[in-house]
């Protein structure tokens, strides 16, 4: 499993756990694939497993087997 944010790790959007690249790859509407380096952002936000875009509160709370809440 992959730990950390070293070379970009991808996270589950349902569990919220780091998974393996393998999985990441074959699973791109559940996983969400982190870039390393600090976020730089203050607070926590939601991103859209599918899209890999930033989302709303309101549709991340909404939708929490595709969005993952990034702190």
């Amino acid at each position: 499993m992959s730990k950390g944010r070293g070379g970009g790790s991808y996270r589950s959007a349902i569990t919220g756990r780091y998974v393996t690249a393998k999985h990441g790859k074959a699973s791109p509407r559940t996983t969400v694939r982190e870039s390393s380096g600090p976020s730089g952002s203050s607070g926590s936000h939601y991103r859209s497993a599918i899209s890999g875009r930033y989302v709303t509160t309101a549709h991340g709370k909404a939708s929490p087997h595709t969005t993952v809440k990034e702190s």
